[in-house]
């Protein structure tokens, strides 16, 4: 089953106030949620994504606060592709470019997507709201 369609029909089953509430954000015209992870406030939503080779994830800033999507650079495969909003090709140079000129911000409905093409653990961090905790996880399946 496609993780989106999932979240979608956990949702709309109301399997309880709590996960309806968190879900609401990420569901879609029709049921559908149409991205992967939300950005809140301080955190994303869901903290940790199971996908497949060859997968697309898409995040969207759901909350009023601009955010980031920034790979850990020592925390992704070694044969993967960077990934950082804004498009920079490590993760200095994104930290960099947030600190000089907010570089690589997300604001309010903006989307950000990466394609998987390496099976392993893929940590990320949203740089402003680091201290905070703003970090999260996408798992790659063979």
């Amino acid at each position: 089953m496609h993780r989106r369609r999932f979240l979608g029909r956990v949702g709309a089953a109301g399997i309880g106030t709590g996960a309806t509430a968190v879900l609401a954000g990420c569901v879609g015209v029709g049921g559908d949620p149409d991205y992967d992870v939300g950005m809140l406030a301080a955190a994303y939503q869901p903290a940790e994504l199971t996908v497949s080779v060859g997968d697309t994830v898409v995040w969207e800033n759901t909350s009023s606060r601009a955010h980031t999507v920034t790979a850990y650079e020592g925390a992704i495969p070694d044969a993967a592709d960077y990934f950082a909003s804004g498009g920079y090709d490590d993760e200095q140079t994104a930290r960099d470019a947030w600190e000089s000129d907010f570089g690589g911000g997300l604001e309010s409905g903006d989307r950000f997507s990466h394609t998987f093409e390496v099976a392993g653990r893929y940590d990320y961090v949203c740089i402003p709201h680091e201290t905070g905790g703003m970090y999260a996880t996408v798992l790659v399946e063979e």
